[in-house]
């Protein structure tokens, strides 16, 4: 297993984890197409086994008005037949020690028992406008103490979520 920045080659493969990540759901791969499509700056890491993407995790910016105020977890996949066996654990850890990333306010909208074991925690403010009460919103090295409703990229937008199986999350960078 190899962890390397996203090319440009591995792109068609990321788009294709994704729908196989997220099977009931474009969204995903939509997004990180026109990311992509639209030059959003993002740091991008794959897992490679075989010299297939198995793995994929993206940051991109947050912002509190137009200033970057952190970065946003979003999304995060493993493909089904490597779940469960310890490749997004890796790989987000891997992440969390990349330069780009240490340091910064980071933001995911995820399952919390997951992100925990990472050193994410509940999140009061900034506000996450895509979770009622951010419930599911946690971070890591935020020091906001003003109310404000954090933004994403444009490219994120509300959508409204199939129904999922128990315990199965289906956006921004929930664990699957």
């Amino acid at each position: 297993m190899k962890i390397q920045k996203l090319t440009i080659e591995n792109r068609a493969k990321v788009y294709a984890l994704l729908q196989c990540a997220f099977p009931r759901s474009n969204y995903e791969a939509e997004l990180v197409r026109k990311l992509h499509a639209n030059g959003r700056p993002l740091h991008e890491w794959v897992c490679l086994h075989s010299n297939k993407v198995i793995a994929y995790i993206a940051f991109s910016n947050a912002y509190h008005g137009r200033d970057i105020c952190g970065l946003h977890l979003a999304p995060m996949a493993v493909t089904p037949e490597f779940q469960k066996q310890g490749v997004g654990t890796e790989l987000l850890r891997f992440a969390l020690r990349q330069e780009a990333i240490k340091g910064q306010p980071l933001f995911v909208l995820g399952e919390p028992n997951y992100y925990r074991k990472f050193g994410f925690e509940p999140c009061s403010q900034p506000i996450c406008p895509f979770d009622i009460n951010n419930a599911h919103f946690l971070s890591m090295g935020n020091i906001v103490a003003t109310s404000f409703v954090v933004g994403y990229e444009p490219e994120f937008v509300p959508v409204i979520a199939p129904a999922a199986p128990h315990g199965k999350k289906h956006r921004h960078g929930k664990h699957s």
